[in-house]
């Protein structure tokens, strides 16, 4: 086990693991930040989308000895009251249906708004590869522009 000093949601957090421990099981079993989702396991389904740096990334494949100093950001550091714009959009829209995957869904929804303030359906559906098994997806692209409009 190695010590690892994490900046996570504007934070430090120290924890020892195993280098190869994927950020996933870091953030939920040593931090307790359960916001983010094991889904697939295989980096596939998008269940466990975190920002690193402000982008998206998939954390049940990122070894925790990867992170170094980077910010990361889970669903809880989105917003300190769940009141972000695409929080907000979700719940207006009734995005939601099972809603394992919304997290994973939003941060991605985040990550892109951020560079692309304003994003075509084509931008949204290249930028969102989360699977969603319930079929929002038409609902979250809706969710994804009405967010846009608060920018």
């Amino acid at each position: 086990m190695a010590k690892y000093t994490l900046l996570i949601n504007g934070k430090q957090h120290e924890v020892e693991v195993d280098a190869d421990t994927p950020l996933l099981w870091v953030l939920r079993d040593s931090l307790n930040l359960v916001g983010t989702k094991f889904g697939c396991g295989v980096s596939q389904c998008g269940a466990c989308t975190v920002h690193l740096n402000g982008f998206a990334v998939r954390s049940c494949q990122l070894p925790v000895s990867a992170i170094g100093e980077n910010k990361i950001t889970t669903i809880e550091g989105l917003s300190e009251n769940g009141d972000h714009p695409l929080q907000k959009a979700w719940e207006e829209l009734d995005v939601s249906q099972c809603g394992y995957c919304q997290a994973g869904q939003i941060m991605a929804a985040a990550a892109l708004l951020q560079r692309t303030p304003n994003p075509t359906d084509e931008q949204i559906d290249m930028a969102i590869t989360n699977i969603c098994r319930c079929g929002t997806q038409v609902r979250i692209r809706k969710a994804i522009h009405e967010a846009s409009k608060s920018n």
